[in-house]
């Protein structure tokens, strides 16, 4: 048997200086969506400032008891992290279970985690915000009944009755770990530094595509590869950082990552959690930052991208804007711009663009010449047939003369071996 979806009200206050409210509630049913919980209501309040004890006034806590009763619901979903004190006055006053816009996030990462690396993260993320609330949500644990929903994920029961002091000795031994596995995401990082690859990180909000954007271009220049990555059309589909080598057909290579998804207000919890795995995105050549140009919220997506790039010093990075999803639309694709391509990743159109754009930039580092290279020196031939796109060769009395475009870098390696030719 399907287990019965709890039912929930979302509840939002409108700040006098808050901007797209409307949006971040509809924000919120998606994210209930995600976790499974059924929205049957929602109650919202326009104020200054929002209530230090209960959230919303007085007024407000007995109309949405009317409207918990009325539509039959046993959860109620705040716009907001709530503090530990909020939690406990709106449990006593309402008597239903309360969650707020933090843990709901935190319960989608929990379920979607499936590296090691990120689940560590996610566990360390829901610990710190049920430290300091520990009494409020034990009191809470009775309410949590069967259904689907929030029944007993992520962090869960057991580790509520945990005294603080065994949840601050987990948080540390799960930090201890989380430091070894960004130890070995530094090394395999520098290694790549060292073959000089250039970087290019896919970022944007939530669900635009970046995984499918990532899976076409894996199977465009790797076909029957089976090197791509999980993607669905759902809220969070990817919590780890997905790396991929793409070799295009002038042997030229970059790097192509694949990283989680923003959302606005993403708890300050994750973002620390998640740190380590968006260092990548802040040692990029060059970001691609993919949005949704089929949903209307688009222009507020990419600027939750663009001030979380900000805050994870990655703003002064060269980006260019993959505008997915044209399919959706009625707007014509693939079109080509000054630092942006409309596409559908679905259906590998405008790709092919992308990747020129990408290239112009991460490949500014390579000349064409000419060079000739004696004929005991083969591996130095074999080294650029390989390294370097050979456009012609030719045999002369000296040696082998090529027609190539090469990095500069291996040109410089390997002169001294190159027969000067008359000019």
């Amino acid at each position: 048997m399907e287990p019965v979806q709890q039912r929930a009200v979302i509840v939002g206050v409108q700040l006098q200086n808050g901007n797209n409210f409307s949006y971040s509630m509809e924000e919120l049913r998606n994210l209930a969506a995600a976790c499974d919980l059924q929205v049957v209501g929602e109650l919202s309040q326009k104020s200054s400032r929002i209530n230090p004890s209960h959230y919303i006034g007085t007024g407000k806590i007995q109309e949405l008891a009317m409207l918990m009763e009325s539509a039959d619901a046993t959860v109620i979903i705040f716009n907001d992290e709530l503090s530990p004190s909020q939690i406990r006055n709106l449990e006593a006053s309402l008597d239903r279970q309360v969650i707020d816009r933090t843990i709901l996030i935190l319960n989608i990462f929990a379920e979607r985690a499936k590296t090691k690396e990120a689940q560590l993260q996610v566990e360390v993320a829901q610990l710190q915000y049920m430290l300091p609330r520990l009494a409020g949500m034990r009191e809470s644990l009775g309410r949590q009944g069967g259904g689907a929903g929030l029944k007993n994920r992520g962090a869960g029961e057991t580790k509520l009755e945990l005294d603080r002091r065994r949840i601050e000795e987990r948080i540390t031994a799960l930090q201890l770990e989380l430091q070894n596995q960004v130890a070995r995401r530094q090394i395999q990082r520098k290694q790549r530094h060292k073959n000089e690859v250039p970087v290019v990180c896919l970022v944007g909000y939530t669900n635009t595509g970046k995984s499918s954007l990532m899976n076409t271009l894996v199977e465009t220049y790797h076909p029957g590869s089976d090197k791509g990555v999980f993607a669905k059309d759902m809220l969070f589909a990817t919590l780890e950082t997905s790396v991929r080598s793409i070799e295009l057909p002038d042997h030229k290579t970059f790097l192509l990552t694949d990283t989680v998804g923003f959302v606005s207000q993403l708890p300050h919890h994750l973002v620390k959690a998640f740190r380590s795995t968006l260092e990548e995105v802040t040692e990029a050549d060059l970001l691609i930052h993919v949005a949704d140009i089929s949903d209307p919220q688009v222009k507020q997506h990419m600027a939750v991208t663009e001030e979380t790039l900000k805050a994870l010093g990655a703003d002064g990075i060269p980006t260019f804007y993959a505008y997915n999803k044209a399919d959706l639309t009625e707007l014509p694709y693939p079109v080509v711009e000054e630092n942006s391509v409309t596409l559908s990743a679905k259906h590998k159109i405008g790709v092919a663009e992308l990747v020129g754009l990408i290239r112009k930039h991460v490949f500014n580092d390579y000349i064409q010449c000419e060079i000739l290279v004696p004929f005991e020196r083969g591996s130095v031939v074999s080294y650029f047939n390989e390294h370097a796109d050979v456009q012609s060769v030719s045999y002369e009395e000296q040696g082998t003369r090529l027609k190539l475009e090469c990095r500069i870098a291996d040109y410089e390696r390997f002169k001294d071996d190159f027969i000067e030719m008359p000019q």
